[in-house]
């Protein structure tokens, strides 16, 4: 190739060669090249800003699809977890490759990102592309930092690194992890509201092995739709077992004040929210959920009224108390909808 002569132009360069070894071809052929790092930069942002704006659709059709279940988009809190699970501590394990689709969660960040990672509002965007323009480099970024929970991983710093490596098919990346630890694991596909059904199964397998519960009273429909209620059940045995000790010289064994407690407080309060049919006022709950209601409601009101106040009265006041504050809540919700509607026909 023969160099004949080479015109500028701002950014461009126009030169004319002459390609010796090209036999065919007759006459100069003009080679154009930009100044190489301002074309990249240019094209590296362009691709970036592409990248974002398509998570952006992807997160706004996910959001569309979950409208009328959005806590099933929602990215899981850490914070959240850490309340269900309880963890006992933190174990510092160091730098790992860690699988990205076991990342399911932040610490602080939860609001910006949905269960895909995708981020949800437009003033992510800067940051995000500035991720995503190094990974079209490969550029080198330092680890992430992530919490280990039940078996998978929430970040602590790092969330746009996340998005952009799960946006980009990346399966692994590197990060600083701090282990919390805690007997329960979790799948991947964990939800808020699945999480809560794991939680409430491992608490019930534990209460009825330490207690020994379903063998001593045969009863195995001991079931909650809340965490730590299982917590609340072996209190309130407690509790009657101290009042039993406070009525006789001996110690009653554990085993013997639970059986008492079942058959002379539970099964007559489960009896009682039978009589009114308060489970049909309460959608979606178990008996055991209205049991700790009831109960808790009537000492309010022993406490309020005397000792004296019956268990049958106390069941009356609070059904009659859960269906004012339903028809409350319902009038409200008939009063939103049609202030929504009279805003949309203006």
């Amino acid at each position: 190739m023969t160099m004949e002569g080479c015109v500028s132009s701002g950014a461009l360069n126009i030169c004319f060669c002459r390609l010796s070894k090209v036999p065919k071809l007759d006459g100069p052929i003009f080679i154009y090249y930009h100044r190489g790092e301002i074309m990249q930069s240019n094209t590296l942002k362009f691709q970036a800003e592409e990248d974002f704006v398509k998570a952006r659709n992807k997160a706004w059709i996910y959001e569309l699809q979950h409208l009328m279940h959005p806590d099933k988009r929602k990215l899981l809190s850490l914070n959240d977890v850490k309340k269900m699970l309880k963890p006992k501590n933190e174990v510092y394990t160091g730098l790992k490759i860690v699988p990205i689709q076991k990342i399911v969660g932040s610490e602080g960040r939860y609001n910006d990102f949905d269960n895909h990672f995708l981020p949800r509002t437009n003033e992510l965007k800067q940051r995000w592309i500035n991720v995503d323009k190094a990974h079209l480099s490969d550029v080198v970024l330092p680890p992430i930092q992530l919490y280990e929970l039940a078996g998978l991983y929430f970040v602590r710093d790092g969330n746009h690194r996340v998005s952009v490596a799960k946006t980009q098919g990346v399966e692994f990346i590197d990060a600083e992890v701090i282990s919390l630890q805690s007997e329960v694991q979790l799948p991947l596909d964990v939800r808020l509201d699945t999480l809560r059904e794991v939680v409430i199964k491992y608490e019930k397998r534990i209460f009825y092995t330490e207690t020994n519960f379903g063998d001593l009273t045969d009863y195995w429909d001991l079931d909650f739709t809340a965490t730590g209620r299982y917590d609340v059940i072996y209190n309130h045995i407690l509790v009657h077992k101290y009042f039993i000790n406070e009525q006789q010289s001996t110690e009653i064994e554990f085993n013997d004040a639970l059986i008492s407690w079942f058959k002379t407080v539970y099964l007559p309060v489960i009896e009682v929210i039978e009589k009114y049919n308060l489970l049909s006022d309460f959608k979606n709950r178990t008996k055991s959920d209205i049991y700790v209601w009831v109960v808790k409601h009537w000492d309010r009101l022993k406490q309020k009224n005397g000792n004296d106040y019956s268990l049958d009265e106390a069941t009356k006041d609070f059904a009659k108390l859960e269906k004012t504050t339903q028809s409350k809540q319902s009038s409200l919700l008939v009063w939103f909808k049609k202030h929504i509607l009279n805003r949309l026909k203006k």
